[in-house]
């Protein structure tokens, strides 16, 4: 090596012609965590243009999780749907994340597509390669029959309402009550129609109709 190509060299990596010193600092144009190093202690390094990286970095404050999806499922997901996903290296706890990306192509082996789930990275307590489970929750609407849960008065193990007919009539109806929601409505799965006008209050009604048939 000549002593001009040897300046180069320093001039290109950073050092200072006026000032040498037995090591030069490289700095990163950015920060974040070095995933890939291809230099090892003392070896040469050449131009940086024709030379592999001396170090890849990358920002790890959000990162990518890419799954497998098969193709009898991809219909149900869709890019902007939430994710919950569960690593192997911390059990029992979900980190929630969004699709932003569906792959066009199919894996002609596993006949799956590959999508990426995007998701803050919190404390850095995520690293690349881990294992993970993914569930997701698609975007949608279903129309439900729900009625105040109070409305559903049980009966001999037998669910009931009572309907509107006319100003003064009410027709009691079975009907196929399904589970209570937090709000205090009950989802009705069949024995209604959208539309139909039921008691709020079943029990009270039914004792008020009892007491004006004794009188």
């Amino acid at each position: 090596m000549d002593t001009r190509t040897g300046a180069e060299r320093i001039r290109i990596l950073g050092g200072d012609l006026d000032h040498l010193t037995p090591m030069i600092e490289v700095r990163a144009p950015t920060s974040g965590t070095i995933v890939e190093q291809n230099v090892t202690a003392a070896a040469g390094v050449k131009s940086l243009d024709n030379s592999p990286n001396l170090f890849t970095i990358a920002d790890l404050s959000r990162i990518w999780v890419v799954c497998d999806v098969y193709e009898n499922n991809l219909a149900q997901i869709h890019v902007g749907d939430a994710a919950a996903i569960e690593f192997n290296a911390y059990p029992g706890r979900s980190f929630h994340g969004r699709i932003t990306n569906i792959s066009k192509l199919l894996d002609a082996n596993t006949r799956a597509a590959k999508v990426r789930i995007e998701l803050v990275n919190e404390r850095g307590m995520l690293r690349p390669n881990m294992f993970a489970t993914v569930h997701f929750a698609s975007q949608g609407s279903e129309s439900r029959i729900v009625v105040p849960a109070a409305a559903v008065l049980r009966l001999q193990d037998r669910d009931w309402v009572f309907v509107k007919v006319s100003d003064k009539q009410f027709r009691r109806t079975e009907v196929h009550a399904g589970p209570v929601n937090p709000d205090k409505t009950q989802q009705v799965l069949s024995g209604l129609v959208p539309g139909d006008q039921v008691v709020s209050d079943a029990l009270v009604f039914d004792r008020e109709v009892q007491k004006s048939s004794e009188q």
